[in-house]
């Protein structure tokens, strides 16, 4: 499927992509990552978490079988984000779409399962990803195997970084 693929520049099916605003005041600014209001049942959060990336460092590329993602990038530094749909059933199955979001262009983005995606942080300082998946990790109480297919070690993988 994926590796006989040669990915075209476009957008992807069913990625969500929403700038996010910052309200500001004498004390600073706030942000609202996500509401349930706007957000489909089908990728409401079942956890949080936030992971912090070196300069020049990448995470991915990998995909999940069920899980989608709910990213937030606000920065400090800014983020290239990769994303590559793999699904054979989506109207965009083959297309590869690069974004730029952080410090510069705050963004949410919704990964669903069988897109992969990877980011790197393109800025000079470390940058915090805030993520919001629809699926435990692992599962009930850790005890299941990790939704995730890793491609950042594979050789030939049609999944890379520039």
């Amino acid at each position: 499927m994926s590796d006989t693929l040669v990915y075209k520049k476009g957008r992807i099916h069913d990625v969500v992509c929403k700038p996010l605003g910052k309200f500001l005041d004498e004390r600073g600014w706030l942000t609202e990552l996500f509401r349930s209001d706007e957000l489909e049942p089908s990728v409401m959060p079942a956890m949080a978490y936030i992971s912090m990336t070196l300069p020049g460092v990448a995470r991915g590329p990998h995909e999940h079988v069920d899980q989608t993602d709910l990213f937030c990038f606000m920065g400090p530094s800014n983020f290239k984000v990769y994303l590559w749909d793999a699904r054979p059933d989506s109207p965009s199955c083959g297309v590869k779409q690069v974004l730029y979001a952080g410090a510069d262009a705050p963004m949410m983005v919704i990964v669903p399962p069988g897109v992969v995606h990877a980011y790197r942080n393109v800025g000079l300082e470390s940058g915090i990803v805030f993520n919001a998946p629809n699926r435990l990790y692992a599962g009930e109480g850790k005890r299941e195997t990790v939704d995730e297919i890793r491609h950042e070690e594979l050789v030939d993988s049609p999944f890379q970084l520039d």
